[in-house]
């Protein structure tokens, strides 16, 4: 008789805990654990400084002085302004974060800070228009992280975005109170963060459509990110439709290996109706934290790693007109598929930067050569 082999059901915890790994891989391996924000004098020849102004519902820190915003939530919104370093493009990998090993970095081959200031609603509203007078430039990318990101992740993430896109932007940072952890409680802290968030959001958006400097606005979302933007956009469908959908200054909304339910997202668009930008969704199929985030969340498939061209999802995206773009095909070895967009990221901000350059939605650029029609076929 042959022996009974039972299997056992892998446990919720198991399955965050993996989903955790997925998610920190790569980006924060090796990153110090303190101290990342305090200012160093030391500079190098042929750096790059990219000033970054944050918007943020986290809590101030008040136990690490470079740490500057813990993951606690606030119910007050935050300001500031950092400045990042970033080495030559011949002494770094692009499209990565080189954190220094240990403090202060070596501005040579590590991202370290140049400054890091508290600033109140005026000062930043003020520092953003004279960054914009001064650069010339009158359009604004927001960043909406994810899952698992101190806010030094969130910052450094941000710069190397800015600094490897070279997107004719003034960059906002939204920071929202993710713990940053490798705990078992760590993701379901984050989602409830996330909802926590959606507000703030609709606020620093509000507050973008009010400045007479702000020509256009672009939002930039990833993972889960994408549920504080998305629950942000309906909100601002919900209270004001005619304003969310005529006057907003909200061009183009990118949504980025989103971790978000595909059922939820279908009922978060019936409810913006008209009243929405358009969307561009950045597809990977081989996502592996999306794939565990899935079996977390009772099965139902995470927008971020639908098949785009299998129907419903064909027939569904094509009539709501939301342009989709399956960076799949962008794999290399070693590679992590969540964080494709911006490791990959010379076709893909290729993308975002025609786009701005043109002011136009990314289905509008199907029929044009480059990466952005290579990306579309």
């Amino acid at each position: 008789m042959l022996p009974v082999v039972r299997t056992s059901r892998i446990s919720a915890p198991a399955v965050l805990l993996a989903l955790s790994i997925a998610a920190v891989l790569g980006g924060c391996a090796g990153r110090p654990s303190q101290g990342v924000l305090v200012p160093t004098a030391q500079v190098a020849p042929g750096n790059t400084n990219v000033p970054i102004y944050v918007v943020t519902n986290r809590k101030r820190s008040d136990v690490d002085p470079g740490e500057m915003f813990s993951g606690d939530r606030s119910d007050e919104l935050s300001f500031a302004e950092v400045t990042v370093s970033i080495p030559p493009d011949a002494a770094r990998k692009i499209g990565e974060v080189q954190w220094p090993a240990s403090l202060p970095g070596d501005p040579q081959r590590d991202f370290t800070t140049v400054s890091a200031d508290y600033l109140d609603k005026t000062h930043f509203a003020a520092s953003v228009a004279a960054a914009m007078k001064q650069s010339g430039r009158n359009k604004v990318l927001v960043f909406v992280h994810g899952f698992n990101n101190r806010f030094d992740d969130a910052v450094y993430r941000f710069a190397q975005i800015v600094h490897d896109s070279k997107v004719p932007v003034v960059p906002v940072l939204f920071t929202w109170p993710s713990r940053g952890e490798l705990r078992l409680r760590a993701y379901t802290y984050d989602r409830e963060s996330a909802n926590f968030s959606r507000d703030a959001l609709d606020n620093l958006l509000s507050t973008l459509d009010a400045s007479p400097a702000v020509g256009e606005v672009y939002l930039l979302a990833h993972s889960m990110g994408n549920w504080i933007a998305l629950e942000a956009l309906r909100t601002r469908a919900i209270r004001a439709p005619a304003v969310a959908s005529k006057r907003s200054k909200l061009k183009n909304v990118m949504l980025v290996a989103p971790d978000v339910d595909v059922d939820v997202f279908r009922s978060q668009l019936n409810r913006m109706s008209g009243a929405r930008p358009p969307i561009s969704l950045f597809v990977s199929r081989d996502d592996g934290a999306l794939s565990l985030s899935k079996t977390i969340w009772g099965d139902v498939a995470r927008l971020g790693d639908i098949d785009p061209t299998q129907e419903p999802y064909r027939t569904e995206l094509a009539r709501d007109r939301i342009d989709v773009y399956d960076l799949t095909k962008l794999a290399v070895a070693g590679d992590d598929a969540h964080d494709r967009a911006f490791e990959q990221v010379g076709p893909v901000v290729a993308m975002i930067r025609q786009r701005m350059a043109q002011g136009q939605a990314l289905g509008e650029q199907k029929a044009a050569a480059g990466p952005l029609a290579r990306l579309a076929e």
